[in-house]
């Protein structure tokens, strides 16, 4: 359980970094993550919007 949590937390830095925002205050990031939480509950345009933008960088890189 403990190796797996890690290799979660290691895949989260990656896409953090994967969106440029490597540098960026936690306090910033953090509060990235809840506005965007937020947006998406209930706002199935919003989710499908974002998704389309993640999936679309992911495949620049071949992911």
């Amino acid at each position: 359980a403990r190796k797996k949590d890690t290799r979660e937390k290691i895949e989260l830095g990656g896409l953090i970094a994967k969106a440029g925002l490597r540098y960026e205050k936690r306090a910033l990031l953090l509060g990235l993550l809840i506005d965007a939480s937020q947006r998406i509950k209930g706002d199935d345009a919003e989710r499908a919007r974002l998704t389309a933008i993640g999936a679309e960088a992911f495949g620049r890189d071949g992911e």
